[in-house]
């Protein structure tokens, strides 16, 4: 069926241009990826993007599902809205990602202006057109013509010329984007030297194609040649489907410097800071590097800027507020786009593990086990644009993908056919936890032909049976009664089996159950706000009262769960 168009700017309008938006940087993100190669060329401004809008598609799926599923429950349009700048904010990937959140947060600001106005026609979009563009010229130290800026105000100007609704004022803003992207190359020599467009603005193209595609059911389609465009108008076919949704990340396989004796690494964090030390820290950051761009704003931020003195910027954030979730990339040396040479391609392994897993602990346990890691913190599940760039890293003709949590079958499912699609050979065994994760690495055999290490793994997760030891956060109904907020939760195989008030003893009396249908080995892992004394406790429990049963412990740090459990 058609896409069926939105008339105004509601709720549901949010939700399904971010959806659309992320299906169109989802086709096109490695087509922006190829022509990057401004301000850095790292051939990654698509992937960027896609895991901004990513972020964002989580944050107002968030919103709707607090309010329901029904039509009549749908959240007001000030709240959707919000999700989604938030979700850009704090999901934002490198330069062009950090100001595409800086655009959708001007929006926001105008699109919930009037708090619960249920819509807003095509004169409100124009004004949150123009507010977007203007806003993250701001953000941007010294902008430069010819990149997503540029842009993004001649989408604003376009936008400003039309009359009548949304779907008039969004083509309008579209068509005005299209001219200035097919301009970029006369505006940027280095794009004129390549051949190609501004990767920032064509994907900012992508996205004001799926808001076209919101309010008129048609999404006009860009393509181009070298730095010709054309456009021409298809039919999306169906709605979007629903979307599944460390502190320090030093990447050693970076992006490439676009020219000598520029920056040595990109640092990205986010920060929570009052807007006066917001001021001081672009002043000094300013002085430090270049590409600086800070956007937030109401004490949150995220800051990302090119800097030889990576410690130094780091350094400047701390003095500004709290910075956290901080990303360092090295960039390396030689680049295609401005030497002419292709880079000496590293060797790729046969085979890899890539795992996702819930604490640091548990990162380094992996690690040593030779696995490829996605830290997921809590409440912050991992996208399934994280896990292909773990899948990249790991750098492998084929990878083995262990989620780790039932809740990421359809993330992680989406990140495994996308790296089938770029040739790795990529099987998804379906672990619902990090001790089922433990026990197929524990039988990993890279040497053995894929299938039958696979068949292997997947049997010893399977035969794991798993627990968890939590506190409840809320009054709520189980299948082992109701539950109070501050109650200690023993969840066997996903579900409450056990409602306590004391860590220990639910621990036990979960362990009881796991082992009344026999076991050989129970695996600990705990948690930094578990008992001190749970460990020995646990292992005294199970040595006295099962016989040739050992245990096994590890220290999980931040995992969210006070307790995880496996029995084999």
């Amino acid at each position: 069926m058609p896409q069926v168009p939105q008339t105004f700017f509601d709720a549901l309008a949010v939700r399904t241009w971010c959806g659309l938006a992320l299906q169109t940087l989802g086709r096109a993100r490695e087509e922006i990826d190829a022509i990057n190669v401004y301000p850095v060329a790292d051939g990654d401004t698509g992937t960027n993007l896609y895991l901004t809008v990513e972020s964002a598609v989580a944050a107002v799926e968030a919103v709707f599902a607090g309010h329901g599923t029904l039509t009549e429950q749908k959240p007001p349009l000030a709240d959707a809205v919000r999700a989604m700048a938030h979700g850009a904010l704090i999901g934002a990937r490198g330069n062009s990602g950090t100001i595409l959140a800086q655009l959708l947060r001007g929006m926001a600001q105008v699109l919930a202006a009037d708090g619960e106005t249920a819509h807003t026609d095509g004169e409100g979009l124009r004004l949150a057109l123009r507010h977007a563009a203007d806003s993250a010229r701001q953000a941007v130290a010294h902008p430069v013509e010819g990149t997503v800026l540029s842009v993004a105000s001649a989408a604003a100007d376009a936008a400003d010329e039309a009359e009548g609704d949304c779907g008039t004022v969004a083509r309008a803003a579209y068509d005005g984007a299209c001219a200035a992207l097919a301009a970029t190359p006369g505006q940027l020599a280095v794009l004129e030297r390549a051949g190609v467009v501004d990767a920032g603005g064509r994907g900012l193209v992508a996205v004001l194609a799926a808001l076209v595609a919101t309010f008129t059911g048609e999404a006009p389609v860009f393509a181009f040649s070298g730095v010709h465009a054309r456009v021409e108008a298809v039919l999306v076919s169906g709605a979007p489907d629903a979307i599944d949704v460390t502190d320090v990340v030093l990447c050693e396989d970076g992006p490439e410097a676009p020219q000598e004796g520029g920056p040595a690494f990109e640092v990205i964090y986010l920060l929570e800071a009052d807007d006066t030390a917001v001021t001081r820290l672009r002043r000094r950051l300013d002085a430090l590097g270049d590409s600086l761009v800070v956007v937030g704003g109401d004490g949150l931020w995220n800051v990302h800027v090119h800097v030889d003195d990576a410690g130094a910027a780091v350094e400047a954030g701390v003095e500004a507020g709290r910075p956290y979730r901080i990303r360092i990339t090295h960039f390396g040396l030689g680049d295609v786009h401005t030497t002419g040479a292709e880079r000496p391609p590293r060797e790729r392994a046969q085979r890899a593990v890539v795992a996702v897993v819930p604490g640091e602990g548990l990162a380094g346990l992996y690690g040593e086990a030779g696995a490829t890691t996605v830290l997921a913190r809590p409440g912050e599940p991992p996208a399934s644009g994280e896990l292909v760039a773990a899948v990249r890293r790991a750098h492998a003709r084929e990878v083995v993908l262990l989620p780790n949590d039932a809740d990421l079958r359809h993330t992680a499912a989406a990140a495994a056919e996308q790296a089938r699609a770029e040739g790795i050979r990529v099987a998804l065994i379906p672990t619902r936890s990090a001790v089922q994760g433990i026990a197929a690495l524990a039988v990993h055999e890279p040497e053995r032909r894929f299938d039958e290490d696979v068949v292997a793994m997947t049997s010893a997760a399977g035969a794991t049976r798993y627990a968890e030891v939590a506190v409840a956060e809320r009054q709520s109904w189980t299948m082992a009664g109701i539950c109070q907020a501050g109650d200690v939760l023993g969840l066997v195989d996903g579900d409450v089996a056990v409602i306590g008030a004391d860590v220990t003893a639910t621990a036990r009396a979960v362990l009881d159950r796991m082992l009344a249908a026999g076991g050989e080995l129970v695996t600990l892992v705990l948690g930094d706000e578990a008992p001190v004394s749970v460990a020995d406790i646990l292992e005294i429990h199970v040595r006295e009262s099962y016989l040739a049963v050992d245990t096994v412990v590890y220290r999980g740090g931040r995992q969210g769960a006070l307790l995880l459990i496996g029995v084999e």
